[in-house]
Protein backbone atom coordinates (compact mmCIF):
# COMPACT_ATOMS: atom_id res chain seq x y z
CA UNK A 1 0.00 0.00 0.00
CA UNK A 2 1.79 3.23 -1.31
CA UNK A 3 0.78 6.87 0.62
CA UNK A 4 -0.35 9.03 -1.73
CA UNK A 5 1.16 12.93 -2.69
CA UNK A 6 -1.08 15.28 -4.99
CA UNK A 7 -0.11 17.77 -7.09
CA UNK A 8 -2.05 20.69 -8.40
CA UNK A 9 -1.42 22.94 -10.55
CA UNK A 10 -4.13 24.97 -13.40
CA UNK A 11 -4.67 23.07 -16.26
CA UNK A 12 -2.58 19.52 -15.33
CA UNK A 13 -0.89 19.73 -18.77
CA UNK A 14 2.64 20.89 -17.68
CA UNK A 15 3.73 21.47 -14.02
CA UNK A 16 1.52 19.05 -12.14
CA UNK A 17 2.31 16.29 -14.55
CA UNK A 18 5.81 17.18 -15.02
CA UNK A 19 6.26 16.62 -11.02
CA UNK A 20 4.28 13.76 -11.27
CA UNK A 21 6.44 11.80 -13.22
CA UNK A 22 9.76 12.91 -11.69
CA UNK A 23 8.31 12.15 -8.13
CA UNK A 24 6.59 8.80 -9.26
CA UNK A 25 10.00 7.35 -11.24
CA UNK A 26 12.05 8.54 -8.53
CA UNK A 27 9.65 7.32 -5.21
CA UNK A 28 9.82 3.72 -7.16
CA UNK A 29 13.40 3.79 -7.93
CA UNK A 30 14.26 4.42 -4.07
CA UNK A 31 11.60 2.15 -3.21
CA UNK A 32 9.44 4.40 -1.47
CA UNK A 33 5.85 3.71 -0.05
CA UNK A 34 4.68 6.92 -2.06
CA UNK A 35 2.95 7.75 -5.06
CA UNK A 36 2.19 11.16 -6.94
CA UNK A 37 -0.99 11.47 -8.97
CA UNK A 38 -1.42 15.35 -10.33
CA UNK A 39 -4.96 17.46 -11.09
CA UNK A 40 -5.59 20.70 -12.84
CA UNK A 41 -8.10 23.54 -10.98
CA UNK A 42 -9.32 24.63 -14.86
CA UNK A 43 -8.79 21.55 -16.67
CA UNK A 44 -9.60 23.14 -20.28
CA UNK A 45 -9.15 21.57 -24.03
CA UNK A 46 -5.13 20.63 -24.38
CA UNK A 47 -3.58 20.49 -27.86
CA UNK A 48 -1.54 16.85 -26.60
CA UNK A 49 -1.98 14.85 -23.83
CA UNK A 50 1.00 16.53 -22.08
CA UNK A 51 2.89 19.89 -22.59
CA UNK A 52 5.61 19.27 -25.19
CA UNK A 53 8.11 20.78 -22.70
CA UNK A 54 7.19 18.57 -19.92
CA UNK A 55 7.80 15.97 -22.64
CA UNK A 56 10.83 17.42 -23.78
CA UNK A 57 12.26 17.62 -20.19
CA UNK A 58 11.13 14.12 -18.97
CA UNK A 59 12.85 12.46 -22.16
CA UNK A 60 16.03 14.36 -21.74
CA UNK A 61 15.78 12.73 -17.92
CA UNK A 62 14.93 9.33 -19.23
CA UNK A 63 11.74 9.29 -17.05
CA UNK A 64 8.79 7.32 -18.90
CA UNK A 65 5.81 8.56 -19.27
CA UNK A 66 4.07 6.00 -17.97
CA UNK A 67 5.05 7.68 -14.61
CA UNK A 68 2.03 10.32 -14.95
CA UNK A 69 -1.39 9.78 -16.08
CA UNK A 70 -2.53 9.60 -20.30
CA UNK A 71 -4.21 13.14 -19.96
CA UNK A 72 -5.71 15.82 -17.93
CA UNK A 73 -7.78 15.58 -15.02
CA UNK A 74 -10.39 17.83 -13.17
CA UNK A 75 -9.69 18.22 -9.63
CA UNK A 76 -12.65 16.57 -7.49
CA UNK A 77 -12.80 16.76 -3.29
CA UNK A 78 -12.44 13.46 -3.23
CA UNK A 79 -9.06 13.90 -5.11
CA UNK A 80 -8.04 15.85 -2.11
CA UNK A 81 -9.71 13.55 0.54
CA UNK A 82 -7.84 11.07 -0.68
CA UNK A 83 -4.33 12.04 -0.87
CA UNK A 84 -1.72 12.24 2.15
CA UNK A 85 0.01 15.32 1.13
CA UNK A 86 -1.18 18.15 -1.44
CA UNK A 87 1.07 20.19 -3.16
CA UNK A 88 0.15 23.15 -5.22
CA UNK A 89 2.59 24.47 -7.76
CA UNK A 90 2.21 28.38 -7.76
CA UNK A 91 0.33 29.84 -4.74
CA UNK A 92 -0.06 33.38 -6.08
CA UNK A 93 -1.94 30.73 -9.05
CA UNK A 94 -3.18 28.30 -6.71
CA UNK A 95 -4.32 29.81 -3.34
CA UNK A 96 -7.58 31.83 -4.92
CA UNK A 97 -9.21 29.26 -7.08
CA UNK A 98 -8.61 26.77 -4.14
CA UNK A 99 -10.12 29.08 -1.53
CA UNK A 100 -13.28 29.58 -3.99
CA UNK A 101 -13.40 26.21 -5.17
CA UNK A 102 -12.50 24.05 -2.13
CA UNK A 103 -11.63 26.70 1.11
CA UNK A 104 -12.29 23.70 3.84
CA UNK A 105 -8.96 21.78 2.22
CA UNK A 106 -6.81 25.15 2.30
CA UNK A 107 -4.86 24.32 5.17
CA UNK A 108 -3.87 21.48 4.22
CA UNK A 109 -2.16 22.47 0.75
CA UNK A 110 1.55 23.24 0.78
CA UNK A 111 2.37 26.14 -1.69
CA UNK A 112 5.29 25.90 -4.00
CA UNK A 113 6.04 29.15 -6.12
CA UNK A 114 6.87 27.65 -9.77
CA UNK A 115 4.88 29.72 -12.76
CA UNK A 116 3.51 28.84 -15.48
CA UNK A 117 5.29 29.25 -19.19
CA UNK A 118 3.50 32.89 -19.22
CA UNK A 119 6.00 34.20 -16.71
CA UNK A 120 8.34 31.56 -16.33
CA UNK A 121 10.94 30.44 -19.03
CA UNK A 122 10.10 26.54 -19.46
CA UNK A 123 13.47 25.24 -18.73
CA UNK A 124 13.50 27.03 -15.30
CA UNK A 125 10.46 26.39 -14.23
CA UNK A 126 10.87 22.44 -14.97
CA UNK A 127 14.52 22.33 -13.43
CA UNK A 128 12.93 24.17 -10.16
CA UNK A 129 10.31 21.46 -10.25
CA UNK A 130 12.40 19.25 -10.51
CA UNK A 131 14.83 20.33 -7.53
CA UNK A 132 11.53 21.01 -4.94
CA UNK A 133 10.32 17.26 -6.26
CA UNK A 134 14.30 16.01 -5.10
CA UNK A 135 13.93 17.16 -2.23
CA UNK A 136 10.69 16.26 -1.01
CA UNK A 137 11.73 12.82 -1.75
CA UNK A 138 15.02 13.45 0.09
CA UNK A 139 12.85 14.21 3.00
CA UNK A 140 10.22 11.22 2.67
CA UNK A 141 12.75 9.09 2.67
CA UNK A 142 14.10 10.56 6.05
CA UNK A 143 17.97 11.10 6.66
CA UNK A 144 19.90 8.51 5.55
CA UNK A 145 22.42 9.23 8.15
CA UNK A 146 19.66 8.61 10.89
CA UNK A 147 20.12 4.64 10.19
CA UNK A 148 15.97 4.40 9.16
CA UNK A 149 15.21 1.61 7.20
CA UNK A 150 15.05 2.87 3.94
CA UNK A 151 18.52 3.86 3.91
CA UNK A 152 20.10 0.80 2.31
CA UNK A 153 17.67 0.99 -0.33
CA UNK A 154 18.08 4.97 -1.15
CA UNK A 155 21.84 4.56 -1.06
CA UNK A 156 21.27 1.49 -3.79
CA UNK A 157 19.16 3.78 -6.09
CA UNK A 158 21.70 7.01 -5.59
CA UNK A 159 24.42 4.47 -7.15
CA UNK A 160 22.01 2.73 -9.91
CA UNK A 161 21.25 7.16 -10.71
CA UNK A 162 24.77 7.52 -11.02
CA UNK A 163 25.87 4.45 -13.38
CA UNK A 164 22.61 4.53 -15.10
CA UNK A 165 23.48 5.29 -18.93
CA UNK A 166 20.14 7.33 -19.44
CA UNK A 167 22.90 10.35 -18.10
CA UNK A 168 20.73 10.63 -14.58
CA UNK A 169 23.53 11.61 -11.82
CA UNK A 170 23.41 11.42 -8.00
CA UNK A 171 21.07 14.25 -6.52
CA UNK A 172 23.53 15.77 -4.36
CA UNK A 173 25.86 15.92 -7.92
CA UNK A 174 22.94 17.20 -9.75
CA UNK A 175 21.35 20.12 -7.39
CA UNK A 176 23.40 21.32 -4.39
CA UNK A 177 21.45 20.76 -0.97
CA UNK A 178 22.03 23.53 0.16
CA UNK A 179 21.66 25.86 -2.92
CA UNK A 180 17.87 24.25 -3.27
CA UNK A 181 17.19 24.59 -0.20
CA UNK A 182 17.51 28.34 -0.75
CA UNK A 183 15.60 28.01 -3.50
CA UNK A 184 11.99 28.67 -3.70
Amino acid sequence: MYESLLFLCTGNYYRSRFAEAVFNFHSSAWELPWRASSRGLAVGPAPFPISPFARSRLEELGIPLDHTGPSPLRLLEADLAQAGRVIALQEREHRPMIARLYPQWLDRICFWDIDDVDRMPALLALSKIEKRVLLLLEELAGDPSSGTPREASLQRARAQRTEAPNGLQDVRQTFSLGEAANDP
